[in-house]
């Protein structure tokens, strides 16, 4: 995806957010906020938000001298996620269609994203989990398990810290011996790296690896020759959040996104409504099909009942 105007704000409400958890020091927020405003002026707009975002995050942790602005943030909400952890695993077991209910929560579990959001809270995530297990998917969650049911190397892209707990929830349904979970390779915004995936447990149960880039997304240029060699081999890739919807979503590979659309932008791309629990592929991997049959832009194949 290109960089919207739409998306300009939104990025400068993230600067003031990151640069104000990094530091309380008002002369070096307002140096870094000069910083980020004369870079975004000179920019290319054909990048994805998730590359200017990456540049943006540098400047911070630069200027501030803080390597993780969110690490509380972070340790807070894993902390949070494994306390709901066991209810919400056995909910998943006593589900009638325990991989659906599986992916639901971890779409669920997207809503922890201090990127798209100033802040999040405990309500704010129980009502998402509550929604998530009850509204329509935007999406194919029988295509998705299909996929699963063939795949032999399923490769599974993390989003947040918090929302790996969420994800461990749909990976313990999946066959272990497939797959590996790939984690950021640097701080950036709230999203998990290698810390965060031994500190939720998810690392004793799976392969997990680092992409080696700070970007908060999958920026395949950016990333270390072992993560692109596991992204080549996958013959299944689930994907989680917007960052790496902004940056996959032309993909050749067969990725398949689990987000929750909490941007206008997002939503007008994949053709659902905004806060929609969506289940997505790369439209490099296969055309989409409008209601009438002809090729589309939308990713989604209608809003099955429940």
């Amino acid at each position: 995806m290109e960089t919207t105007f739409d998306c300009i704000p939104c990025l400068v409400r993230q600067t003031l957010d990151s640069v104000r958890l990094a530091t309380a020091d008002t002369a070096i927020q307002a140096l870094v906020l000069r910083r980020v405003l004369a870079m975004l002026s000179g920019m290319s707009l054909s990048q994805s938000p998730p590359a200017l975002a990456q540049k943006i995050h540098r400047v911070i942790r630069e200027a501030s001298g803080c390597a993780d602005p969110y690490a509380a943030v972070k340790r807070e909400f894993n902390a949070a996620a494994l306390a709901l952890y066991p209810k919400l695993k056995a909910q998943v077991a006593t589900a009638a269609a325990p991989l659906e209910a599986a992916v639901r929560l971890a779409i669920a579990g997207n809503i922890i994203d201090f990127g798209a959001f100033s802040t999040v809270n405990r309500q704010m995530v129980a009502d998402t989990i509550a929604n998530c297990l009850a509204a329509p998917l935007a999406g194919d969650v029988g295509e998705l398990q299909q996929r699963i049911a063939t795949a032999r190397r399923i490769l599974y892209l993390s989003d947040n810290a918090g929302e790996i707990v969420f994800d461990r929830l749909l990976i313990e349904q999946l066959p272990a011996a497939k797959i590996t979970v790939a984690v950021r390779g640097g701080a950036v915004i709230n999203d998990a790296t290698m810390a965060d995936a031994v500190e939720t447990g998810l690392a004793d149960l799976v392969t997990v690896i680092s992409n080696g880039s700070d970007a908060p997304a999958t920026l395949l240029e950016d990333c270390d020759p072992e993560f692109r060699r596991c992204f080549a081999l996958a013959d299944l890739i689930i994907a989680k959040g917007q960052g790496n919807y902004e940056s996959l979503s032309h993909s050749r590979q067969p990725v398949y996104f689990l987000l929750k659309a909490k941007c206008p932008v997002i939503a007008a791309h994949i053709g659902c409504r905004l806060g929609d629990a969506v289940i997505a592929r790369s439209t490099g991997n296969a055309v989409p099909e409008t209601d009438d049959g002809r090729p589309g832009r939308s990713l989604c194949r209608g809003r099955p009942a429940l």
